[in-house]
């Protein structure tokens, strides 16, 4: 059974999946979505690399460095078949010292070093920011198809990376799908900014849900060339992301609802 999806891309719904293993490796794998996408991944039985500033618990090949250390970079991307690249400034900050080298130069260096060292699939973390103000005006759902409307230079960036994975997909025949992600909190702080916006609920992305979408990017068959998709949880009142893409493409059911799974 297939179709197409918004850019012209055949979409196909996985068949029932006989899982090749693969070798994985994940930047800002310390991070909030990094340790859940580590730990699914090692319960399915991956072969997973970290790469951050410092190690997560529980994985025993990890790389340190940053996003400019080129010499780093290379050496963590030697053997890998699979990048997942979630290593960046997170939200908007000073765009000079913060956004340029990490979400911009450090896009660079970790795509290059992927595409040298015969990567086959890129998965990159884009946001759902790209849509900030259609989503803000109650346009909904936000289709991946929709123009952008990014909120600010972090989510300037993020359409950087969208940008350029999808010439690397159509310049060097690589594999890659982008995500736009919902909201995982990384602080108290955030768990109340959500629990106090409706709108926020419905974008709500937990830590088990960010693993199993990602678990599902890399298991998600061979003839994925290019995708672009939403990532979120099941909205509390009302759908935000249409996730059509991502279930068709990849076989990705989010199941949790705001504030389910928030301790993952």
């Amino acid at each position: 059974m297939g179709g197409w999806d918004d850019g012209g891309i055949e979409l196909r719904i996985p068949e029932a999946k006989n899982v090749r293993m693969a070798s994985v490796l994940i930047t800002g794998s310390s991070g909030r979505i990094g340790r859940a996408v580590v730990a699914e991944l090692m319960r399915r039985g991956h072969a997973v690399r970290g790469f951050d500033l410092a190690p997560g618990p529980e994985i025993p090949d990890f790389v340190q460095g940053t996003l400019m250390d080129r010499m780093a970079v290379d050496h963590a991307m030697r053997g890998i078949e699979c990048l997942v690249h979630l290593a960046a400034t997170p939200d908007d900050a000073d765009f000079l010292t913060e956004l340029l080298p990490n979400n911009l130069l450090g896009v660079y260096h970790v795509l290059e070093s992927a595409r040298l060292a015969g990567v086959r699939r890129l998965i990159l973390a884009s946001s759902g920011q790209v849509n900030w103000w259609q989503g803000q005006r109650g346009e909904l759902p936000l289709h991946p198809k929709d123009p952008p409307t990014p909120k600010s230079w972090y989510a300037a960036t993020k359409l950087f990376l969208e940008g350029i994975g999808r010439s690397f997909s159509e310049m060097h025949g690589m594999s890659v799908i982008v995500a736009r992600l919902g909201w995982c909190p990384r602080t108290e702080e955030q768990r109340q900014e959500i629990a106090a916006a409706e709108w926020a609920q419905n974008v709500y992305l937990s830590p088990g849900d960010a693993g199993r979408f990602f678990a599902c990017a890399i298991e998600a068959p061979e003839s994925v060339r290019y995708a672009l998709v939403n990532a979120a949880g099941r909205p509390r009142h009302r759908e935000h992301f249409d996730m059509t893409s991502a279930r068709t493409l990849l076989g990705y059911e989010p199941r949790d609802e705001w504030p389910e799974g928030l301790g993952g």
